[in-house]
């Protein structure tokens, strides 16, 4: 059964929204990724939302570009946590959907991530399964040392070239 529905306005919100699916891949969480438009089929979109616990979804994420309506509405509608993640526009370079998400009147908050920050939305969905799933939690203690590996190997590189900054 899917515990995290990723939702986007358009399917050239796929690009972004991918990388929050892969995350949750990676973590071994179960998910369900689909394309609704909030303003050109909103009765197929209230469905979505309205039957999302349901589905046993326990975390939405939501991706939406410009007026980016997407994840505010599913906040209105599903009692569990939606996280937003605002899609650059052309018009605006995502700061139109950046501030139309994160905005939200009190009462109905939506988590939200960088522009076009999907891999971070997947991480963040994760984090919240994880405060009772002791497995995923383990999972992602893993995945930071790997960050932090990561790092190191770059250090020791930019070391061997030369560039070790030093007061």
């Amino acid at each position: 059964m899917a515990k995290v529905g990723i939702v986007m306005g358009s399917d050239s919100d796929f690009p972004i929204m991918k990388k929050a699916a892969e995350m949750l891949e990676k973590f071994g969480i179960d998910y369900e990724m689909t394309v609704i438009s909030a303003h050109r089929m909103p009765d197929v979109f209230f469905d979505y939302a309205a039957g999302a616990k349901e589905k046993g979804f326990k975390v939405i994420i939501a991706g939406a570009g410009g007026a980016a309506h997407l994840p505010g509405m599913c906040a209105a509608i599903f009692p569990l946590p939606v996280i937003g993640v605002p899609i650059k526009s052309a018009a605006l370079s995502g700061m139109d959907s950046l501030y139309s998400i994160v905005q939200m009147p009190s009462g109905i908050p939506v988590a939200t991530v960088a522009i076009d920050g999907g891999a971070n939305a997947g991480i963040l969905a994760a984090k919240i399964l994880a405060t009772s799933d002791d497995n995923l939690l383990k999972k992602l203690e893993e995945y930071k040392e790997e960050l932090k590996g990561s790092v190191m190997v770059k250090k020791a590189k930019m070391e061997e070239l030369g560039l070790k900054y030093e007061k």
